[in-house]
């Protein structure tokens, strides 16, 4: 039997350090830009690729059914890798690089919100739909690793994980998708004066 256990405390060690190090004055107003775009009923439209799709996909799950579930009003994101078929379809009558930006086209409102996950922060396809988003005057949330990339320049808003290294980017990804899911949560749940208990079924 192989001993990892040096591995593996060492990659909890650089887990920790990089959840030490997450900036709370940006995720207080990534919290805020999302609750601003929940009251005014625009929509979010949320993107990634690979590891970063998986957390887009997931992000909507918990904000259009997690949080809105008894709430009068919900959160509305959309997801733009979910379509298999029509991004397939676009990358091979088009270019990937189109992928995320076509869907937008027509679709996105001045008043709408794009959040955007990118362990590089150079995708050239989430660049390109940023890029178009930013021009209309859309809030750009961007979500990155490593040193932020293309995007971190271009976003009004910014989350990083701060650590050069893809599969940690990601955890971090993931807790600030359920942090943010949870403290949303309990703030709509309480201004509807309902009390926030999870009731999972059995």
């Amino acid at each position: 039997m192989k001993d990892f256990k040096t591995d593996i405390k060492d990659y909890l060690l650089r887990e920790k350090a990089a959840l030490d190090k997450i900036n709370i004055d940006e995720l207080n107003d990534v919290l805020n830009c999302m609750l601003k775009h929940y009251e005014n009923e625009d929509t979010i439209y949320v993107m990634g690729n690979g590891g970063s799709a998986s957390t887009a996909s997931h992000m909507v799950c918990d904000f259009n059914k997690g949080v809105s579930l008894n709430l009068p009003k919900k959160f509305n994101l959309v997801c733009l890798n979910d379509n298999l078929a029509e991004l397939m379809a676009i990358a091979n009558d088009m270019s990937y690089e189109d992928v995320f930006w076509y869907p937008l086209q027509t679709k996105l409102k001045p008043t709408d919100c794009v959040l955007a996950i990118s362990g590089s922060g150079n995708s050239k396809n989430v660049i390109k739909a940023v890029e178009y988003a930013k021009e209309i005057g859309c809030d750009i949330i961007g979500v990155t690793g490593y040193d932020g990339g293309k995007l971190k320049k271009i976003a009004n808003y910014h989350l990083d994980a701060g650590v050069n290294d893809m599969q940690i980017s990601e955890d971090l990804h993931l807790i600030f998708n359920h942090l943010m899911m949870q403290i949303l949560w309990k703030h709509l749940m309480n201004e509807n004066g309902q009390e926030a208990i999870y009731k999972i079924n059995k």
